[in-house]
């Protein structure tokens, strides 16, 4: 119906091989369930892992996933196809608040939610904006952010996250012992294995399939060899099939909302560059639905930090996977957003997900945190950023130092750690350093 919020979905029987299903089409139910179960899997590696990094309840984040999607969803108009999981980007400012060690749940976990709040907030307000913007220009209303945030400023921004983390990984790959830092060696074999061996679909879950194998491997020489500490499912059989999760409430520090806060540029950039990605595999353009995305993000990671989740990201993993199978219908991603809540509400779930040893999440932290670095570097390859302009050159090299030396600016009872001070440094140096006409 023209002119309507949402659209009206056409029944698609069999897709024809070679074509693209539209984000307002749709396959028969039984099949549309069977899309939504595969990106369930596909972001389910991600998705845990880091609330385990965190030291997040994962229930609490795989059921605020599947919620944030809804609310995304709600948000465009069911017209651009998404699903938000776990954001990595908060990760080196939530361990930086709380001072997690990684082991168990995060103690200081409140101060870390109130950043998130904070952080969704500037990402919706930002939103906003561009919403705004867009009305007014009929579309084309976030060219503002691309002139603020170029390629060689957000692909900077990206890497330091991964370098900010650099010291964390290795720390929880050496473990406490030989065996520790073996296992977390036997994780990163498990993961690249899978990464350069496998084909098709098992490859692109190489996140949860190489930390399924890592765990059969430290099972068997820790549990049956006796190698190492061994694996405990005791609390796995006593935890009940359906139940609550371990909720938690917000606490506001504004020493965590300057560490925190600055993860919004983040956000918007992986954001806008996904959106970019669908309208170029879809070949319709969703550049007016830009506002409206980020408001949706934005409020999805708001309420996730509201109850004790991760703040949440549109995912790469779930746009590979339509880009394998060609099918953007948005109604999958509703279907993969409730099997998503229905898992958040499974103690048992939880219980096995907190079975993974220490060096395997150690290694696993090696491979992901270096991912998001090199990340990074292909916003910079893939955009070819010229760095015989001294203007790129000189960016990206101060951003690069400022975030792996995690730099540290002290406004008065407002810290900027090294994140924040990278990423901001980065807008603000590229925007001074515009050459003389």
């Amino acid at each position: 119906m023209p002119g309507s919020y949402f659209p009206r979905w056409r029944l698609i029987r069999e897709l024809v091989p070679g074509t693209v299903m539209a984000p307002d089409e749709r396959l028969p139910w039984p099949k549309t369930a069977a899309m939504g179960l595969q990106h369930v899997v596909a972001m389910f590696g991600s998705t845990v892992l880091a609330p385990l990094l965190m030291g997040f309840d994962p229930n609490v984040a795989i059921l605020m996933s599947g919620v944030g999607s809804l609310i995304f969803f709600l948000f465009v108009g069911g017209r651009v196809p998404s699903y938000l999981g776990s954001s990595f980007a908060f990760i080196g400012g939530v361990i930086a608040v709380t001072g997690y060690s990684g082991a168990g749940p995060n103690p200081n976990i409140g101060v870390a939610l109130g950043g998130i709040i904070a952080c969704g907030a500037v990402y919706a307000l930002i939103g906003v904006l561009v919403w705004a913007a867009n009305a007014r220009a009929g579309g084309g209303g976030a060219r503002w952010i691309e002139a603020l945030m170029p390629p060689v400023v957000t692909g900077a921004v990206v890497i330091v996250i991964g370098l900010n983390l650099a010291p964390i990984a290795a720390k929880g790959a050496m473990g406490a012992s030989g065996f520790d830092a073996s296992m977390a060696i036997v994780t990163i074999l498990c993961v690249g294995a899978i990464a350069v061996r496998a084909k098709g679909m098992l490859q692109r879950l190489l996140i949860l399939a190489g930390l399924i194998a890592a765990c059969v491997i430290y099972a068997v020489c820790a549990n049956v060899l006796g190698l190492g500490k061994p694996m405990d499912f005791a609390a796995v059989a006593a935890a009940p099939w359906l139940g609550l999760p371990h909720f938690a409430a917000p606490v506001f520090s504004a020493p965590a909302l300057g560490l925190i806060v600055p993860v919004a540029i983040i956000l918007v950039a992986e954001n806008l560059g996904h959106i970019k990605a669908v309208s170029a595999m879809t070949g319709q353009d969703l550049d007016r639905y830009l506002g409206r995305a980020f408001v949706g993000d934005g409020v999805a990671t708001m309420l996730s930090g509201a109850v004790g989740g991760t703040g949440v990201t549109t995912y790469a993993e779930n746009i590979g996977v339509m880009a394998v199978t060609r099918i953007y219908s948005t109604l999958v991603f509703v279907v993969a957003a409730l099997i998503a809540v229905l898992l958040g509400f499974s103690p048992k779930f939880g219980a096995l997900i907190q079975t993974i040893p220490a060096p395997v999440l150690g290694g696993m932290s090696v491979v992901v945190f270096g991912l998001i670095a090199i990340a990074g570097a292909r916003i910079w390859i893939v955009n070819r950023v010229d760095f015989t302009d001294n203007r790129n050159l000189i960016t990206a090299a101060v951003t690069l130092v400022l975030g792996a030396g995690d730099f540290t600016v002290n406004l008065g009872g407002f810290a900027l750690g090294g994140i924040g001070t990278a990423t901001f440094g980065a807008i603000i140096l590229y925007a001074l350093l515009r050459p003389a006409r």
